[in-house]
C-alpha cells in the first residue's frame, strides 16, 4: 500500500487570510490522522505565507504518524528540522519568490551541496528525500548524495494526463525502474488528485508515499460543501 501524507499548507493559508486561528491547524492535523491518513506534510517558506515556523514546533507533539517537512535547506530551515526531528525531510529547491514548487533539483550541479545536507540530516536520524524531475541524468548522483528517497515532481504528469496519460507517465516509469534498482525509495507529489492518482500508483512500482495538499483540500470543499449548506439551511428555517 502506498502511504498518504496530507499537506496542510492550504489550511494554514485559509487561517492566515483572516489573521486568527480558525481553522485551527493543530485540530486539523489530529483529525486528518484520526481519519486514517498515514502522515502530515508541511512546507514552510521563508515568508511564512502559509505554514509558519512556529507551526512546526506546535505540530511536532501532536503528529503521531509520519511527519514530513519540505523546504529549501537554508540555515533557518535546517536548524528548525534538526530541533524538531521529523521522520522525513524533503529537500525542495524553491526560491523565496516561488508561488509553489516549480522544479526538482539538478543533482549533477548541486551534488556536493545535497550530499552535505543529507549527511547532516541522516546523522540526526532524519530520512532524506530529494525532490526530483523525472530525468535519468539526475538519478545517477543519488547514491553518492546519500538520499534515502526521492520525491517525483509530478506537475508534468498531471498537466498531460488528460491529453495522453500513457505518454505522461512514461518518463516516471523509466526513472522509477532505475531508482528501484539503486535501492532508493520513491515518493511523489504535486498536482496529484483523485482524477489521476490511481493511474500513477498502478504504473510506478514500489511507490512508497504520496504527499497531497492543494487538490485534496479543494476536493474536500467540492465533496463536502453540500452537507454544510444543508446544515445552514436547516438552522435557518
Amino acid at each position: 500500500m502506498t502511504k498518504l501524507s496530507v499537506n496542510i499548507n492550504k489550511i494554514a493559508t485559509l487561517r492566515n487570510s483572516r489573521g486568527g486561528d480558525y481553522p485551527n491547524l493543530i485540530n486539523f492535523a489530529k483529525k486528518i490522522q484520526s481519519f486514517g491518513a498515514d502522515g502530515i506534510t508541511v512546507h514552510p517558506r521563508p515568508d511564512e505565507r502559509h505554514i509558519k515556523y512556529s507551526d512546526v514546533y506546535n505540530l511536532r507533539p501532536v503528529v503521531y504518524k509520519e511527519f514530513n517537512i519540505e523546504g529549501n535547506p537554508i540555515k533557518k530551515f535546517i536548524d528548525m528540522v534538526i530541533r524538531n526531528k521529523p521522520d522525513q525531510v524533503t529537500l525542495v529547491p524553491d526560491a523565496e519568490s516561488d508561488l509553489t514548487s516549480s522544479a526538482g533539483w539538478n543533482t549533477v550541479k548541486h551534488k556536493n551541496y545535497l550530499k552535505e545536507i543529507a549527511s547532516e540530516l541522516n546523522s540526526n536520524g532524519i530520512r532524506t528525500s530529494i525532490f526530483l524531475d523525472p530525468e535519468l541524468k539526475y538519478i545517477e548522483p543519488l547514491n553518492e548524495i546519500g538520499a534515502d528517497r526521492i520525491e517525483f515532481y509530478t506537475e508534468g504528469f498531471a498537466k498531460n494526463y488528460k491529453i495522453n496519460k500513457e505518454k505522461a507517465i512514461e518518463p516516471y516509469t523509466k526513472c522509477a525502474k532505475l531508482i528501484n534498482e539503486m535501492g532508493i525509495g520513491i515518493n511523489a507529489g504535486h498536482d496529484l488528485s483523485l482524477d489521476n492518482i490511481l493511474f500513477f500508483k498502478n504504473n510506478i512500482e514500489n511507490l512508497l508515499e504520496v504527499s497531497i495538499g492543494h487538490a485534496l483540500i479543494a476536493e474536500s470543499l467540492d465533496l463536502g460543501i453540500e452537507t454544510v449548506i444543508k446544515k445552514y439551511l436547516s438552522y435557518l428555517k
